[in-house]
């Protein structure tokens, strides 16, 4: 059956900034396609919750309460699933971020800490997990959550956007590496609606420019994301390495512009 190529039956996975949003829809779904958990990110509640939600399904989840600014303890979380569950099959690099900031506005060190959150936090798991993946699985999939912005030009996003696209092409650069055992791939979300857009898009005027500006003229929600992801790590996607997914809608330029006045 084609719908069995998208199960994870007993594989385990690492999936940080699963508090809430992306990381938890993905967390969820590799539960109900049977996958064991170990997720992360900064809030013990909110991780508590998700859990509750994966063991619904009749899997395992450990909660890891940790600042994933810190690449170390992100790092550590490629042993705790092996500590806690046996192996380690899944990791999903989807915490990161920056605040939206003009460019002149955008110092030297906000830049690196853009790329530092983004890019050098994933590279600390991604080399963590590696050894664990061939010596407990045999291999493995690797998933980084980019965004539109790192391939689309914007006001405002000199770091975001930098960060985002770098991490990208880490994708590319770090499927090569460890090919043939290794999957490594990348998926590029749109305006998804999160708590980080609720703000945004609870004012009618503004969702509605956002989705006439999208060409499938609606928000993304986290279940596209997270079935994309699905597809990534399971079976279904063992043909796909080195290549960044766009979930985004169709989107070929930003679909909300920020208000920075011409120079």
């Amino acid at each position: 059956m084609i719908l069995d190529r998208f199960r994870l039956d007993d594989q385990v996975a690492v999936v940080t900034g699963a508090g809430r949003g992306l990381g938890a829809a993905i967390a969820i779904a590799f539960a109900e396609a049977g996958a064991d958990v170990v997720i992360a990110a900064r809030t013990q509640s909110q991780l508590d919750e998700v859990a509750d939600q994966v063991r619904a399904t009749g899997r395992r989840a450990d909660v890891v309460a940790a600042d994933l600014s810190d690449a170390e303890a992100t790092a550590a979380l490629a042993r705790a699933a092996v500590d806690q569950f046996g192996r380690l099959d899944i990791v999903v690099n989807n915490v990161g971020g920056a605040l939206p900031r003009p460019l002149l506005d955008t110092s030297p060190n906000a830049l690196s800490r853009a790329f530092a959150f983004n890019v050098s936090n994933a590279h600390a798991l991604v080399v963590a997990a590696v050894p664990l993946l061939l010596e407990t699985a045999g291999g493995g999939s690797i998933i980084n959550v980019t965004s539109t912005m790192g391939r689309l030009p914007g006001r405002a996003f000199a770091a975001y956007g930098t960060a985002k696209a770098a991490l990208a092409h880490y994708t590319r650069l770090a499927a090569m590496d460890l090919c043939p055992k290794i999957r490594v791939n990348a998926i590029a979300p749109g305006s998804i609606v999160t708590s980080a857009l609720e703000a945004v898009a609870a004012n009618p005027e503004i969702r509605g420019q956002l989705e006439r500006a999208t060409p499938l003229r609606r928000l993304g929600t986290t279940d596209d994301i997270a079935a994309t992801a699905l597809f990534l790590a399971s079976p279904a996607g063992s043909y796909l390495t080195g290549k960044v997914i766009e979930v985004d809608g169709g989107l070929i330029s930003p679909n909300l512009d920020i208000p920075i006045p011409d120079m």
